[in-house]
């Protein structure tokens, strides 16, 4: 893989993380990226997006909504191909998952 390939699969993982960030879990004020609730971003050949996510507990009302909602952010950013969103309660999510930023903004520091 050239390295030209690599900052361009590069690029389109900060725009679809881009794209995320703009999801917000319908019951706290703070992103779902900075919740820590997105666990891997990854770009497959040709521009194909798996991304594997969970929520804050199984129970979320929202785990039907956020990642279809994911889903279509990431399907939004020009030049991806499929995508593919994968929930998962492994490991469980945590409130130290949470960027500071996250944290900060819930008062949690």
């Amino acid at each position: 893989m050239s390295d030209g390939t690599l900052n361009e699969m590069e690029e389109l993982k900060k725009k679809i993380v881009d794209q995320i960030q703009t999801v917000f879990d319908p019951e706290i004020p703070v992103n779902i990226y900075e919740l820590g609730l997105i666990y891997e971003v990854s770009i497959f050949p040709v521009n194909n997006v798996f991304i594997q996510m969970t929520l804050t507990s199984p129970n979320c009302p929202a785990a039907q909504s956020l990642p279809a909602e994911v889903e279509q952010k990431a399907k939004s950013v020009e030049g991806v191909q499929e995508v593919t969103v994968e929930v998962t309660f492994d490991p469980p999510w945590n409130q130290e998952m949470m960027s500071d930023a996250a944290k900060l903004e819930l008062g949690f520091m």
